[in-house]
Order: C-alpha cells, then structure tokens, then sequence
C-alpha cells in the first residue's frame, strides 16, 4: 500500500538561490526567444499587436515553467497562478515604461546606450520585484510560508471574551432583573 506522500509530486528542496536560478533561467530563455518570435511575428501583422500576442504567450509558457519547474511545486499552475502572475508581468511592464519615460523626461534625447543600460537596469529589478512575489505569494508553499512568517504563531481558535456590559442612558429606566420577569 502507497503512503499519501507517494502519491503526490515531490515539490523541489531547494533553496531560494536555487530558484532564483531557474527562475533567471527559464525567464530569460523565454525572454529571449520571445524578442525573435516579435521580430519574425511583425513581418506579418503590426509590431504591437505581435508584442502582445508574445507576451501573452510567453507569459502563459513562463507561468506553467514557474510553477513546475522554478518553485517545484510539482503541478501544473492553475487559473489562480496565472491571472497574479499576468499581473506580477503587468507590474514588471509598467516599472520598465516609467523608467523609460523617466530617462526621456530627464535626457530629451538619450543614446541607445542609455537606453539599453535603463531599460536593462529597470528589467533587472522588476525582474527581482516579480520573483519575490511568484516565490513568496502565487508559488509559495507551507515550507516558504513557514520560512517567510517568523512572528509569534497565531491562535487556532480565538478565546473567549465577554461582551462589554452597556450602561443605561442617562434618565433611562435599568431594566429589570431576570428574577422579577419570572416572578411576575
């Protein structure tokens, strides 16, 4: 006979530095290899609609290499998975839109130099940005969660409290005691 834990996938042991790895890893062959699908793509429709339709494709692929692979957990990722982490990508593209627009608000006209070392730079942490919150929110198992909530444990049941005593209002009458009501 089969114990429980044999017949569930065995989430990865690594650690974080572990993950970070893959998670660079697969993010970034994915990010690559999006960059040439974009280019291949606009020849035969509009360069944006061809970035979205990558992005969205690339994010789909990356969430379920996440949710396998990056953070172990063994399973296919869920609607719950993808939805945050089209959301964590959301947020990844916004922090790379403002540094740009930053860096032309400061610099009218910046090099593609500049550009790039912004663009990369603003890549870089939303990138960090994104797995922390993949790792410790939308892949987080009770491992993580337990590593992550150092406080104090919380109650399984919350103790008993009496209900404050209320005052009459000035010039109401106290109402009466149970033992008058049973008498009369």
């Amino acid at each position: 006979m089969q114990s429980q834990e044999g017949n569930q996938a065995a989430p990865s042991a690594s650690g974080p530095l572990a993950s970070f790895a893959r998670f660079v890893l697969f993010g970034g062959g994915v990010g690559v290899l999006s960059s040439g699908a974009v280019t291949l793509l606009a020849g035969a429709m509009p360069w944006a609609l061809a970035n979205a339709v990558i992005t969205v494709a690339s994010t789909l692929l990356c969430t379920e290499l996440h949710a396998r692979f990056t953070f172990g957990t063994g399973r296919r990722a869920g609607w719950r998975e993808h939805w945050q982490s089209a959301g964590s990508a959301a947020a990844a593209y916004a922090v790379t839109c403002a540094a740009m627009f930053l860096l032309h608000l400061v610099q009218s006209s910046p090099g593609a130099l500049m550009e790039q070392i912004v663009y990369l730079g603003a890549s870089a942490l939303a990138g960090l940005g994104r797995f922390l919150v993949l790792r410790l929110c939308v892949f987080a198992t009770d491992r993580t969660r337990a590593r992550t909530h150092t406080g104090t444990p919380r109650p399984v049941a919350a103790p008993a409290r009496s209900l404050p005593m209320r005052t009459p209002r000035q010039g109401a009458t106290p109402p009466l005691p149970l033992s008058t009501l049973a008498t009369a």
